[in-house]
């Protein structure tokens, strides 16, 4: 009897069995466009802060720490990004959960919250100044009516910074809460409904869990967005004092002092910090429930 071979499968059809084909080839040219415009840059800012201009390797970040005017810019970031990010998630959700439905004017109502998106920080910051200034608009209208004897203190102070951030990152919050919560299969309330529960019950015990990973997701953009504060920090805040963000430090040590490898360094940390409270969120999100939504999502 002679043995029957089978003949062996082609490289080809091997790879193409695994889900690896010619298609992948389209991810080359994405690959070497975040090679080129972020491993790189981030690599050799990451070689460049072990290279300072005296000292040992880790000269710059013992600088850093050793200094409570550059350690506290971490803390002053925090205190100025982790409120507003709060405050635009936590203020997206009951409007993107009424506009999620069929709402006369919910495309005027979209459009325009979401027109700040294309103002930006300096527009917006400029219009603070105007509207809140002590010569502002606001502030004559409230000395005119006798409702204060002096201006509201609303600009270049910690408020003003804070006021920029809600405006330029609630938008962003509010169509990613938009996004996730038309995700959700209404029917999921229907059925609830029927068995009794009222409206908080419905959000508290459906809508809020299977919305609460998405929560996590644009709790994150939104922290990395206003942590990087920076133009706001400068035009409508106090950047040598209340306001002096780890952005303004960074760029006062590349730009002013022309140390770029301290620059780089507090740059690093400042990655590192971001990275150190997404990492704290998205552990958080691994407990919550990442089950069908049983909708368009």
């Amino acid at each position: 009897m002679t043995a029957v071979t089978t003949a062996r499968p082609a490289l080809r059809h091997r790879l193409a069995e695994r889900g690896i084909d010619r298609t992948l080839l389209l991810l080359v040219p994405g690959l070497l466009v975040i090679a080129c415009l972020f491993l790189y840059p981030f690599l050799y800012g990451l070689q460049l802060s072990f290279a300072p201009r005296r000292g040992g390797v880790f000269a710059n970040y013992a600088r850093f720490f050793g200094d409570p005017y550059l350690r506290d810019t971490i803390w002053t970031t925090l205190g100025i990004a982790l409120p507003a990010t709060f405050i635009n998630v936590l203020a997206s959700i009951p409007i993107a959960y009424v506009l999620r439905g069929r709402v006369r004017g919910k495309r005027l109502l979209t459009t325009i919250l979401v027109v700040p998106i294309t103002l930006g920080t300096v527009l917006t910051a400029q219009g603070l100044i105007m509207y809140g200034g002590p010569a502002g608009w606001l502030n004559k209208v409230l000395t005119v009516l006798g409702s204060t004897d002096q201006p509201l203190p609303l600009i270049h102070n910690y408020t003003g910074v804070l006021l920029s951030l809600v405006i330029t990152g609630f938008p962003f919050s509010f169509l990613l809460t938009l996004s996730y919560l038309s995700g959700i299969d209404p029917s999921l309330e229907k059925a609830a409904a029927t068995l009794g529960a009222n409206g908080v019950q419905r959000f508290r015990r459906i809508t809020l869990p299977l919305l609460a990973p998405g929560l996590a997701i644009t709790f994150c953009l939104s922290f990395v967005m206003a942590f990087s504060v920076f133009p706001s920090a400068q035009l409508v805040g106090d950047p040598a004092n209340e306001t002096r963000v780890i952005s303004i430090a960074a760029y006062h040590a590349a730009f002013e002092e022309y140390d770029y490898s301290m620059g780089s360094a507090v740059a690093m940390l400042m990655a590192v910090v971001m990275l150190l409270v997404i990492g704290l969120v998205m552990a958080w999100r691994a407990t919550l429930y990442r089950g069908a939504t049983g909708g368009k999502g």
